[in-house]
């Protein structure tokens, strides 16, 4: 089964970055991340034994942490050479460290985490130079939201795009 560990995002935020999505739209052949599927991911477990699912779920509901606030902060890309993931960062996620921590014997620990949305899938691009900088220019509203749960879901890929189905849902300390 290939799982991962996962944050919703609000109302607000998935509005601002539908807005994002449309203005770059036009400028790119690709996928853009529907509604439904937009989420933070806190860690991706990969293919993993139903075995192995249990203990997953057992050590995350024993997470005791409070909820706490995230921004949308900047959108980018990882790779300006080879333009395929468009991404909107977030602010700091304090939840990825414990749940890397209380994971750390079945696995790896993420040593390049980086708080992100993908908000869309790039196939190919006209003119790569005015994308980067249409990518620079766009201002994303720093829309804040408190994180009050977090999931293990798993994923389905699909040929059109992946389907997301919850496993379980673990409720922060208010």
């Amino acid at each position: 089964m290939r799982c991962f560990i996962g944050i919703d995002l609000s109302i607000g935020a998935i509005k601002e970055i539908q807005k994002i999505q449309r203005k770059l739209k036009p400028h790119f052949i690709g996928r853009l991340t529907a509604n439904k599927n937009l989420h933070l991911t806190l860690k991706f477990l990969g293919d993993i034994e139903d075995s192995i699912i249990d203990d997953v779920k057992k050590r995350l509901s024993s997470i005791e942490y409070h909820s706490f606030k995230i921004a949308l902060n900047n959108v980018g890309v990882f790779s300006q050479k080879l333009i395929k993931i468009i991404w909107i960062k977030v602010t700091d996620v304090p939840l990825q460290p414990l749940v890397d921590k209380y994971l750390n014997d079945i696995f790896e620990l993420e040593n390049r985490f980086m708080g992100h949305i993908t908000i869309a899938r790039v196939k190919s691009l006209t003119d790569k130079n005015s994308f980067l900088q249409l990518i620079n220019d766009t201002k994303v509203n720093k829309v804040s939201f408190i994180i009050r749960d977090f999931y293990l879901k798993e994923s389905i890929l699909m040929k059109e795009k992946p389907i997301y189905k919850e496993i379980d849902r673990y409720k922060l300390l208010p």
